[in-house]
């Protein structure tokens, strides 16, 4: 073998080809060794810095970015270049002298850009805490005033004061009949952080209500320092407590509610005792239907039927009484006002879908209502029940009893509502007032009973609206009790007859009535609420006062 020979291998493994046939112009003549130069990457790009290029290294990113990191307080001198509108920035004192629903309210209907910057007030941590666990809290504290009744406005502002207080000035709540959810963005580079809550249950205690409120109303104040987890076991304090009234407390309430409502419509004092024992049955049936976890439309059936069939006992005996006003007593402690109140407000204020879901959850207790009175009603006049529709034209005009009556009422009804009781006597007065420019409008001036109870509504909603803002606290205490007087129990009860008579156009033109008045109510106590926002001074008035929401003007 040749010297040349020998060598051929050795080029070739130099080489890296192993394939003697396959040749190249540009392959490595033999006996020349060069270094291997190192690979270059598959992937190249257009925008690739050149080998040499000293490019400084960006800052390193901030840890506000993170969902798990503490927010960082805004500062208006190190705030970067925004673009501001020709009209200029609305101002925005946040003073306290103005409730916080206001101020939030105020703030909410703003754009996210012209919002005013949280005060540079620490809480109780250095840093702040972190951003999850603010929105857990105030995903919380919004399941509570939601499940108790509030309106999604109000809730909305609720959950804002509570995000703004700890420094999260950038957050936006959203809030549906079962479904709370609040978005947070650092800025508009960081990535947003988002978290919801579903609620389950809903429950009637304005005790409750009251003390979240005054949780916010101290978290929303700028010399108040409370840390988040003071934050948690106030509301854990909040959850646990007990009902502020008993179970034969609630019983009882609930019996003279449907007497006070039937000597409202003409009863005396057998109508009254017969009124108060079917109520009592009626709310120990749907207690215990509750308890074997039937639907709450099943309950209210089940409820509304043993006022009627103690109206209908009292005509088949011939009880020289008003069986009509025994039946309308019951009703009146059944009828869903507090919803119907919330329902109509959301949808004035802007939230159409909560709007619809409250009024639905209205018809299906309503229709509830119906079913359980129309078969008692039915079977009735079958064995022969001389109920007589037309009964409503003699109401017997008594206005020292009926003010008391309708006092009365709304003292049970706030029992029934668990307020407090420094709140009692104000719903009380508040009803009473509310009766006697009823009766005022409608007896004595002959004006529409659709009319009158939108007049006296009215009324109820701006001194509850002005007592709320005294005490910074919810409206609701003030004026869902003292509309008890004007709920249309009597015209449901003579449409139910009508149509259990066969008087069909009857009985629809008296619930088309009813639904009148429960319209009058919910929008008289919406109005006078709004009225009173206008003679109190508000935030931004200087630009025109709280923006109204805009969501179907189409531009």
């Amino acid at each position: 073998m040749t010297e040349a020979e020998d060598r051929k291998p050795q080029s070739d493994e130099a080489r890296g080809t192993f394939d003697p046939e396959v040749t190249s112009e540009f392959a490595i003549p033999d006996g020349l060794d060069l270094a291997r130069a190192p690979a270059e990457p598959e992937t190249t790009s257009e925008f690739a810095l050149p080998d040499g290029f000293d490019v400084p290294s960006p800052p390193a990113a901030e840890p506000e970015g993170s969902a798990f990191s503490p927010p960082r307080t805004y500062s208006s001198r190190s705030a970067p270049a925004a673009f501001t509108p020709a009209s200029g920035i609305p101002v925005v004192r946040l003073t306290k002298d103005l409730p916080w629903q206001d101020r939030m309210r105020t703030m909410l209907r703003m754009p996210v850009a012209e919002r005013p910057a949280p005060e540079l007030v620490q809480k109780a941590e250095e840093e702040g805490p972190a951003v999850p666990r603010v929105l857990d809290l105030t995903l919380r504290i919004g399941e509570l005033l939601l499940a108790g009744g509030e309106g999604a406005e109000d809730v909305e502002a609720a959950m804002f004061a509570v995000c703004r207080s700890y420094g999260l000035d950038r957050c936006e709540p959203t809030v549906t009949f079962t479904l709370l959810s609040i978005s947070y963005q650092p800025s508009l580079v960081d990535d947003p952080v988002s978290a919801a809550r579903t609620v389950r249950r809903r429950g009637t205690d304005y005790t409750r209500l009251a003390a979240v409120y005054q949780l916010v109303d101290d978290l929303s104040d700028p010399e108040t320092h409370i840390s988040l987890e003071e934050a948690y076991r106030r509301l854990a304090e909040i959850r646990r407590n007990r009902h502020p009234y008993p179970t034969w407390v609630l019983t009882s309430a609930s019996g003279l509610l449907a007497g006070a409502a039937s000597v409202l419509v003409g009863g005396d004092l057998i109508v009254f005792v017969a009124a108060a024992l079917g109520a009592m049955l009626g709310d120990r049936l749907a207690w215990l239907c509750a308890g074997r976890g039937l639907p709450e439309f099943y309950q209210f059936t089940v409820a509304a039927m043993p006022p009627a069939a103690m109206g209908v006992a009292l005509t088949l005996l011939h009880v020289d009484v008003k069986a009509s006003a025994v039946i309308t007593g019951g009703l009146f402690a059944l009828l869903p006002g507090r919803a119907l109140v919330a329902g109509v407000q959301d949808g004035l204020t802007g939230f159409y879908i909560t709007a619809a879901a409250r009024l639905l959850e209205v018809m299906y207790f309503f229709v509830g209502i119906v079913v359980g009175v129309l078969v008692v009603l039915y079977f009735g006049v079958q064995l022969g029940a001389q109920l007589n529709p037309d009964a409503a034209l003699n109401i017997a005009e008594r206005p020292l009893l009926q003010i008391a009556a309708s006092m009365l009422l709304s003292l049970t009804f706030a029992v029934l509502l668990q307020q407090e009781r420094s709140t009692v006597v104000a719903v009380t007065l508040n009803g009473g007032v509310a009766w006697i420019v009823y009766g005022a409008m409608h007896y004595a001036g002959n004006i529409s009973p659709v009319a009158s109870t939108a007049a006296a509504a009215g009324l109820v909603g701006l001194f509850g609206q002005l007592l709320s803002r005294y005490r910074y606290a919810s409206a609701l205490p003030y004026t869902t009790a003292a509309i008890g007087p004007l709920l249309p129990g009597s015209a449901t009860y003579f449409g139910l007859l009508s149509i259990a008579g066969n008087d069909v156009d009857s009985g629809l033109g008296s619930l088309t009535k009813a639904a009148a008045l429960a319209m009058a109510i919910a929008i008289g106590v919406n109005l006078g609420s709004e009225i009173s926002r206008l003679f109190l001074r508000l935030p931004g008035a200087a630009t025109g006062g709280r923006r109204a929401a805009k969501r179907t003007r189409g531009f």
